[in-house]
């Protein structure tokens, strides 16, 4: 998944660099610098000496040493002052900045904290949307594994209008569910537990018999196997999920790499479809990520997952999201990916 937000600490991140938001003295004094620093041992302490001072929004790479990581990427970020003093630009560049020396060094993975929402006062939800946005628009010219690491919920907060909707919806579903499940149960008793009278008078009478000249109900697929071997039926299966998948890259108008962009799939899983079409078989979340960048409705994504054996039902939390933002028209992904993380439930992508 080339964009995942994740709850973690970033010291414990085994990625090829961690990005720590320091001061411009870059002497971890408080927050994640503090963290970053004491995990990593005074050899880190010793190398920033030897490389600071660090401007706002620059970047500064060293090692990791006791880390799991390679490679610290330092970044000074803005202190909050309500957003009047180009702190967005600042911002922005410290992202930037610090992906372009990511891939400078080779890594294929970063991680990132919210930069300046922890002692610099920036609004965390604030943080987390320009983060996603500024990231999002540099993975459609770069491939690289990207993590959001956030410690809490409370950069969530922002949200909380939308996550009430989309907890009704899951709730209303539910009951709707209950109610279905109740019919069927009643049906189900009303069915063996009738007055005497009426039992009685079911064993007088005696079942009507089918008449053998009366042909039994046939179904399409009745009768479209009914005259075939095994192969011959073989031979008339659907197209599986990678063809469908292409036609609807085609039908869309889209390249493949739009598509899977757009669908926060990496383009190692997407060659593994083109070069196994016949056996691909997806995730559940991944099916769903296509069927999102493609702006599929709920029957035509529907569709799709049935030629990979899937569904949404009605039965799981992660389903009802999609369901939900299928039904209102929204597929932006990292926006039903901050609702899924939210519920606890798995992201879309791979």
């Amino acid at each position: 998944m080339p964009l995942q937000i994740i709850r973690q600490d970033i010291t414990k991140m085994k990625v090829d660099a961690i990005v720590n938001t320091t001061n411009e003295e870059m002497v971890g004094y408080s927050g994640v610098d503090l963290a970053v620093h004491t995990a990593a041992g005074p050899m880190l302490d010793a190398e920033c000496a030897k490389i600071r001072p660090l401007g706002l929004g620059n970047a500064k790479i060293t090692g990791a040493y006791n880390l799991d990581a390679k490679y610290v990427i330092h970044t000074s970020g803005p202190v909050w002052h309500g957003g009047l003093v180009g702190e967005s630009i600042i911002l922005k560049s410290c992202y930037t900045e610090s992906l372009k020396l990511a891939v400078a060094n080779g890594c294929e993975s970063v991680a990132f904290p919210l930069i300046s929402a922890g002692a610099y006062g920036y609004p965390k939800d604030q943080v987390l949307k320009f983060a996603i946005q500024v990231i999002t628009e540099f993975l459609f010219e770069h491939e690289l594994n990207v993590y959001l690491c956030v410690y809490d919920r409370k950069s969530y907060e922002f949200s909380r209008t939308v996550f009430n909707e989309i907890r009704s919806f899951i709730d209303d579903n539910y009951v709707e569910d209950l109610k279905a499940d109740y019919n069927a149960e009643i049906e189900w008793l009303e069915s063996r537990v009738l007055p005497n009278e009426i039992r009685r008078r079911d064993r007088e009478t005696p079942a009507p018999k089918l008449c053998s000249s009366m042909p039994a109900p046939q179904t399409e697929e009745y009768s479209s196997v009914k005259n075939k071997t095994l192969a011959e039926y073989m031979k008339a299966m659907d197209k599986s999920f990678a063809y469908k998948l292409f036609d609807l890259i085609d039908s869309k108008g889209m390249t493949d790499v739009e598509c899977y962009k757009k669908a926060n799939v990496d383009k190692k899983t997407f060659s593994k479809i083109k070069c196994n079409p016949d056996t691909y078989k997806p995730s559940k979340q991944t099916a769903v990520a296509f069927a999102i960048a493609l702006e599929l409705t709920l029957d035509e994504t529907q569709d799709l997952l049935a030629s990979a054996g899937l569904t949404l039902s009605r039965s799981f939390t992660f389903d009802k999201i999609i369901r939900y933002y299928l039904q209102k028209g929204v597929y932006d992904i990292f926006e039903i990916n901050e609702a899924l993380f939210e519920f606890d439930q798995v992201l879309l992508g791979c």
